[in-house]
């Protein structure tokens, strides 16, 4: 019987043989036999003792290896591990002395150090490196620094290289862009494992960390960069902010320079230096398994309460540990580091976190090493991101249900084929708010919500004549279709003014042969999604959760919710949809009556901003768990017998439901009837049958495998119950409708703020002086106003024209009019409505209708202008507009200049040029 030092060798025996180690006797050694060979119980120099494994690459001895019985404390032996680098006989060839890398090992843990590191610490590893990888290393360029830290010529390591790096170039990068880079490489230089960047949604986090990693590629000659998303869609839109990045160092992009490749087999690119991956695929990868598409779609976030564990995994040969050197993890949530945490624990990488919204568990799995914090406050202040208010609408049947009385006629609505009968009542029917859009449909709550909306803009967004871009979130595919059909109707609109944008998207249900099946439409959801961002139309989107986190939608300016969330972290991220800037050239395009977007309104239709939310979902499985929900965990791999009992379960019930017809389709789809992949689902989860299982992996996997995605879907449209109750008699009604009592309070805080503000400096800002006094002899200048904007906008303040044109809107809807657009003269209608509260008009506003009337003056007086002089005429209103004045200097510049500048102007207007700037500047900046 093997004691346990012995089984610890025999483990790590197949350990290095699987990564490529020959291992061999130190009587039959035969360095020739591969190019990693590992020597057991190899006689080392006096004093030096036996090392348990000596390693050979290229036949020259490069590290060694203390193995050690399971349970022993692995860092005590380091110094065992070290004595070994330095005993190799002077005789012996060797790579390097001392010997460079060192292991201790247990067979189930396993540590590494590197004596090529610049303060070598030992690092605990999934499964020892490949031989290959150790020549790599080995064969990379000394870097030539001050002694005592590179003169010697020793091969660079990759923290060697990191804590080298060359300053960060500022241009490009905003102030707090620039901050996370540098901090992130300061962690780097300190050789901390894992780091986190918590950036608010929209402060640009993805192109930070391309950043950093053209950075870790360039100057770190890292191999290899993995950034991991969980879910496909993340994914496309990472590939593109790699594609479009332009790099500091010549302006090239970035794809131009090193090969991206967003994985979509289980095949890794050899020359890629970038991976983007979905976590889903990466395990299915590392089991050796393919991932159907649609099965990396949807987010992970929601599966975590079916595991009690994370995921096994093992090693792979054909994806070692050391094929990535860091990992990102963009919107990295709970899931990640419970459910998935042995996917990142795989690599020797070091593991950098990308969220907006870290919870307790998120620092913790982190070790505390925050590396940036840059919240949706200061973004908003640093003019990063957009403020919010919240537009509450509450209506009777959203809140309390309805009640159809006994003798009424209702449709009922077939959820596979969407056909209708009509059906008499025979005892009232009562239905709960929570039963909305699952069991029943009342089409006039829906288009309550959505009439109230639409009359409402007008208070919204005062000014505005089109519709703001509006991402609806609902609770489920079907809920998505019906609010696309109200939505179209109460806005009197065709197809493409409002689409629906879900995984569905790109599918259409048909009916052959009495089977319902999908097919593809030819619209896939991205290019609707593009459409939706770059486009006129649609100006309304509705989702369930594909555009919930990481989308990327700068013009969107309203979010509304007719469905609820109760985890903190998802509503903050599905909110964060709408933060995102946009210059108001682009967002002109897509909006042209918009003027700037200055913020984004949270429409919450069903008290969503009202409720406590909770930070994660408690770790115990709940029986509530939809059946699409447990398929999925079945399909990235679970052998938990809990939730293969629950789906057999479920589909023992199922088959009692269905019809012969139904039964025999799911049977030619599956290769086997129904009650029979119930059997084998049963087995799998029996205890006895699964202890006498040789393989447990396998015994659970031939259970599962009819459940391909094609037939779960099958199965979930026969799951559903076969009708929706449509209520066409209740009629709801509005409860109230307006700005929540908070956003209020937020805005009269402000506006109390700033009008105090003027009060007490109006005799010590030029400003404030001319605009509350009015003297004669002294004009307004734009010096005068910006000196004004730097004092409000500094610290503790930070009030922007902006933000203060927001708060005034929410409180004085009805004397607001116009949509500003973000020019600095605007402060000038804000002070000016500040002292009297009569009337706020954007100040180009003021300066067009000022101009019109002064131009019907001079026909009055006979004066007529070429259409050259009106040319002229206003493009100086427009720089009076932007400017309070215009000067002769102003005239070698933009627009003036492309006309000839002051020259033209004298040509065109001859002596009247002076005279006529005067008059024309009092009479508009007045």
């Amino acid at each position: 019987m093997p004691g346990p030092e012995q089984l610890a060798r025999q483990d790590i025996d197949r350990q290095l043989a699987a990564a490529g180690w020959v291992v061999q006797d130190p009587n039959a050694a035969d360095l020739h036999a591969g190019r990693g060979i590992a020597v057991r119980e190899f006689p080392l120099t006096a004093g030096h003792g036996k090392a348990d494994y000596l390693l050979y690459v290229d036949r020259k001895a490069v590290g060694a290896v203390e193995a050690k019985k399971a349970g022993t404390t692995l860092t005590a032996v380091e110094i065992q591990a070290a004595k070994y680098s330095q005993g190799l006989p002077a005789a012996l060839p060797a790579a390097l002395r001392p010997l460079p890398f060192l292991y201790q090992a247990t067979g189930v843990e396993t540590r590494f150090t590197n004596l090529l590191d610049p303060d070598p610490r030992s690092r605990e590893v999934f499964h020892f490196h490949r031989p290959e990888v150790f020549a790599e290393w080995l064969a990379a360029e000394p870097l030539w620094l001050p002694a005592p830290q590179g003169r010697d010529g020793k091969p660079s390591s990759l923290r060697l290289r990191l804590r080298n790096l060359p300053a960060v170039a500022e241009s490009g990068l905003w102030p707090a862009q620039l901050t996370a880079v540098r901090n992130l490489e300061k962690s780097f230089a300190e050789d901390r494992p894992r780091a986190l960047i918590q950036m608010a949604t929209g402060s640009g986090k993805t192109f930070t960390a391309v950043t950093s990693i053209y950075r870790l590629i360039k100057y770190g000659e890292a191999q290899r960069v993995l950034f991991l998303v969980d879910r496909a869609n993340l994914g496309r839109q990472a590939l593109k902010e790699f594609q479009t990045y332009s790099t500091p160092s010549d302006g090239r992009k970035f794809t131009e320079l090193y090969n991206v490749q967003r994985l979509t087999s289980n095949r890794i690119d050899p020359v890629a230096r970038v991976c983007i991956s979905t976590i889903q695929r990466l395990y299915a990868m590392l089991q050796g398994k393919d991932l159907a598409e649609e099965d990396e779609e949807p987010s992970l976030a929601s599966l975590e309460s079916l595991h009690r564990e994370p995921l096994p995994i093992a090693y792979n040969p054909a994806i070692p540990i050391e094929t990535f050197d860091v990992v990102f993890v963009d919107e990295c949530h709970r899931s990640i580091y419970t459910l998935w945490r042995q996917v990142l624990e795989y690599f020797d990488a070091f593991q950098i976190g990308l969220t907006a919204t870290p919870s307790k568990q998120t620092f913790g799995y982190f070790n505390q090493n925050l590396v940036m914090e840059y919240g949706h406050e200061q973004a908003v202040a640093d003019g990063v991101n957009v403020d919010f208010d919240v537009y509450r609408i509450r209506t009777r049947i959203t809140e309390g249900g309805s009640k159809i009385d006994a003798g009424f006629y209702v449709d009922r609505r077939d959820r596979e084929t969407r056909k209708k009968r009509w059906e008499q009542l025979d005892e009232d029917l009562v239905y709960a708010a929570s039963e909305l859009d699952r069991d029943v449909v009342a089409p006039d709550q829906i288009r309550t919500v959505i009439r109230t909306f639409r009359d409402r803009l007008p208070d919204i967004f005062p000014g505005r004549t089109d519709v703001p871009k509006t991402l609806i979130y609902a609770k489920d595919d079907t809920h998505a279709e019906d609010i696309v059909q109200i939505v179209r109707e109460e806005f009197a609109k065709g197809n493409e003014f409002a689409q629906k944008i879900t995984y569905r998207t790109g599918t259409a249900r048909v009916m052959e042969g009495g089977e319902v099946k999908w097919k593809s439409t030819g619209v896939k959801p991205e290019d609707l999604l593009s459409s939706f961002r770059n486009s006129y139309n649609p100006r309304i989107a509705v989702t369930v959760d594909m555009i919930a986190t990481g989308t990327d939608i700068k013009p969107l300016e309203v979010v509304m919710f007719l469905r609820q969330v109760r985890s903190r972290n998802l509503f903050e991220q599905m909110k964060g949809r709408g933060v995102r800037v946009i210059g108001d050239t682009d967002f002109q395009v897509v909006t042209p009556g918009g003027g700037s977007k200055t913020r984004f309104v949270i429409v919450d239709a069903v008290g969503i901003t009202e409720q406590e939310l909770s930070d994660t979902h408690p770790l115990e499985r709940r029986p509530t768990v939809s059946l699409e929900k447990l398929f999925q965990a079945i399909s990235f791999g679970t052998s938990d017998p809990d939730v293969i009992s629950t789906v057999a379960g479920r589909l023992a019930r199922l088959d009692r439901q269905l019809t012969e017809a139904e039964r025999g389709a799911v049977a030619k789809s599956a290769g086997r009837p129904l009650s029979t992949i119930v059997s084998s689902l049963i087995a799998a989860a029996d205890p006895d049958a699964r202890a006498a299982a040789q393989n447990l992996d396998e015994f659970v996997a031939e259970a599962v495998q009819p459940l391909t995605p094609a037939v779960r879907q099958q199965l979930l449209d026969l799951k559903r119950s076969k009708e929706q109750i449509i209520d066409t008699v209740s009629a709801d009604e509005v409860l109230d409708a307006g700005f929540s009592a908070a956003a209020k309070e937020r805005a009269q805080s402000l506006i109390t703020s700033f009008e105090g503000f003027i009060k007490e400096h109006k005799d010590e800002i030029t400003a404030l002086q001319l605009l509350y006094s009015k003297p004669r002899g002294r004009r307004l200048t734009f010096e005068d106003i910006k000196a004004l904007a730097e004092v409000i906008q500094a610290p503790p303040r930070q009030w922007t024209p902006e933000r203060l044109w927001q708060a005034y809107e929410t409180l004085f809807t009805s004397r607001v009019r116009g949509a500003p657009a973000r020019v600095l003269t605007n402060l000038v209608s804000l002070v000016r409505f500040a002292l009297t509260h009569d009337e706020l008009v954007p100040f180009p506003d003021i300066v067009d209708q000022r101009f019109d009337s002064w131009m019907a003056q001079q026909e009055q007086k006979g004066k007529r202008f070429s259409a050259e002089q009106r040319q002229w005429l206003e493009a100086i209103r427009d720089h009076v507009a932007a400017n309070l004045e215009v000067r002769a200097e102003d005239f070698e510049y933009a627009p003036f200049a492309q006309r000839g500048g002051l020259g033209a102007a004298h040509r065109v207007f001859g002596k009247e040029l002076k005279p006529l700037l005067q008059e024309l500047t009092e009479a508009l900046a007045a």
